[in-house]
């Protein structure tokens, strides 16, 4: 379907899953390298209330704005992991803050000044559900531009890399990990994937809490 598409706009966008850690990776790490696909820029879905909750507030009530502009710079850390993230793949991340008509000019401004300083190429206050297209012209023109600019797609990890390095890999650069401990049915299932021939396909990583 993306490969159809490609033939017939001058730009496609796609949605490629939940966050840039589970959907992104995948997206890029799976089919990207399957598919011989190559993304120039990434759109990272941000909105008010998810913000306030990554900060520890709660979302469902409004509190002073003191408050809220701290919630709202303290679950920033997620939203600049995400954009990270994107730029490990090294193509351009963008960020659309998704409106809500209760939402706070103030904090809808914060969010995209915040999202710039963390190294998004751009950030646009999106509000097609509200507006139609009016409410979209803003995005739509970032996104074109940094789909434009230039960029250096490429992938984690390569077909040849052991296993282990490949999960290392994810873990480290997406997660954050330090490193990675393999318990013995992991270190088995790998042996097993080497003598059957398959150590060279891509990860697929499930995250638990």
């Amino acid at each position: 379907a993306t490969n159809t598409a490609l033939r017939l706009a001058e730009y496609v966008v796609t949605e490629a899953g939940f966050g840039a850690d589970l959907g992104a990776e995948k997206f890029f790490d799976i089919k990207c390298r399957k598919a011989g696909l190559k993304p120039a820029a990434a759109v990272i879905v941000a909105t008010v209330r998810a913000l306030r909750h990554h900060g520890g507030g709660d979302w469902k009530t409004t509190a002073d704005m003191a408050q809220m502009r701290s919630e709202v710079e303290i679950g920033m850390a997620n939203l600049a992991k995400h954009i990270e993230n994107v730029r490990a793949f090294g193509i351009q991340p963008v960020v659309t803050i998704n409106t809500r008509p209760d939402d706070e000019q103030e904090l809808l401004e914060l969010i995209k000044t915040l999202s710039l300083e963390a190294g998004a190429y751009g950030a646009a206050i999106h509000n097609g559900f509200g507006a139609g297209g009016e409410g979209t012209i803003e995005l739509a023109e970032i996104v074109v531009a940094a789909a434009d600019a230039p960029s250096d797609f490429k992938l984690l990890y390569e077909d040849s890399e052991p296993v282990a390095t490949k999960i290392e890999r994810i873990a480290k650069t997406i997660y954050g990990a330090d490193g990675i401990d393999l318990a013995p049915a992991a270190l088995a299932a790998i042996a097993r994937f080497e003598k059957e021939g398959i150590a060279h396909l891509p990860i697929c990583m499930a995250k638990s809490h």
